[in-house]
């Protein structure tokens, strides 16, 4: 078997709002997609929903390359919505949009989607983020997907970044999972003993005419159908791009440590299901506030633990992979918090300043839309 190509794409989703009220726009302006279009190509595309718009890097040799194609393209559409009156918010939920206001974008698979799954998609106003890592050997990578499971809630909190809905603070770190959840075919992937194992399932499901092929599986990683990739599902999208960056170079380390594993005859353990659901859920709940269980052990261990333990699993591929500042990153994301909270922070500032509720979560609103251009 060939070494694989640890290529890395990354796919983010967007929010765009109003610039006056800092409510999500209804209606996107068509201009305003046209010249995106126009400007990225095949690497913009509209969403589910008027008020999302997704972008996608090039397939790149490393982090670093992506970083640099992701900034490009958040600037870009940044500047194109500006254009039109927007700004362009990185977060998994809205602080106050109603979900039902939302408009769906005329397109006839967008059409079959809501036709399908009715009220369950018409809530999805949440964005996430999504990271392929090149993966060429088909039964490679399933074998590598039955193994990075268990890493996949550690990588949710350290993304959190939708604390809030519908103008309420939540409680939850990950109020986008909440919401996700409802969907289909979501949550921790099967384990299949082969690729051809998988193939026989999904087609199952095609024969019957419950879904096309396998992009309807919308678990939290699953081997790609539109390219060679293991893709990586469960993150919130990042506000800061640096945090992206971070949780990108630490999926692709991960995914060599089992590589480097698997040449030496060794491998990680599989968890069941049941197990990653339980963390999955603290990383939801909690987000980086409260550990995760080591299995192993049978005892949660705190976050600062837990990360010293994952980069150090990780030091030699990250730096084979010249992705080890980004991996480093990480310890800033666990000292400052995520996303989520700094969204809590500000609106709790800003409630402390004498603001209503409302006026608050503007300030939340604000706040989101300026750390999304941080550093670019």
């Amino acid at each position: 078997m060939n070494d694989p190509a640890f290529t890395v794409g990354i796919e983010e989703e967007y929010l765009l709002v109003d610039r006056d009220s800092r409510d999500l726009i209804t209606e996107a302006p068509p201009q305003m997609m046209e010249r995106c279009e126009t400007l990225l190509h095949e690497q913009v595309t509209p969403e589910f929903l008027q008020c999302q718009i997704e972008v996608g890097t090039r397939v790149s040799r490393t982090v670093a390359e992506a970083g640099a194609d992701l900034a490009r393209l958040r600037r870009t559409v940044a500047d194109v919505a500006g254009d039109h009156g927007c700004a362009l918010i990185a977060a998994s939920t809205h602080p106050f949009a109603v979900w039902g206001a939302q408009r769906r974008t005329a397109k006839e698979r967008y059409e079959i989607i809501e036709r399908d799954l009715q009220n369950v998609v018409r809530r999805l106003v949440i964005c996430g983020m999504h990271v392929h890592v090149g993966i060429e050997d088909d039964d490679l990578r399933i074998d590598l997907m039955n193994q990075v499971t268990y890493v996949l809630p550690h990588l949710l909190a350290l993304t959190t970044s939708s604390p809030f809905w519908q103008g309420h603070e939540t409680g939850l770190k990950s109020y986008r999972i909440a919401v996700w959840d409802e969907m289909p075919r979501t949550g921790p992937p099967e384990q299949f003993d082969s690729h051809g194992e998988f193939v026989r399932h999904v087609d199952i499901l095609r024969r019957a005419g419950l879904i096309e092929d396998g992009t309807k599986l919308w678990w939290d990683i699953r081997p790609s159908v539109r390219f060679p990739t293991l893709e990586m599902r469960i993150c919130d999208v990042c506000t800061r791009l640096e945090d992206a960056l971070a949780v990108a170079a630490l999926y692709v380390s991960w995914l060599h440590m089992l590589y480097r594993l698997r040449k030496s005859n060794q491998r990680w353990r599989r968890y069941r299901t049941m197990l990653v659901l339980e963390n999955r859920w603290r990383a939801q709940r909690y987000g980086l506030d409260a550990g995760l269980v080591d299995f192993g052990r049978g005892a949660i261990v705190e976050w600062g633990t837990l990360l010293d333990e994952i980069l150090d699993f990780v030091s030699v591929d990250a730096e084979a992979l010249g992705c080890a500042s980004e991996v480093a990153h990480a310890r800033t994301i666990l000292e400052r918090g995520t996303s989520a909270h700094r969204q809590v922070a500000a609106y709790r500032a800003a409630l402390a300043a004498g603001a209503s509720e409302h006026e608050a979560l503007r300030a939340v609103v604000d706040h989101i839309a300026e750390e999304t251009l941080h550093g670019l």
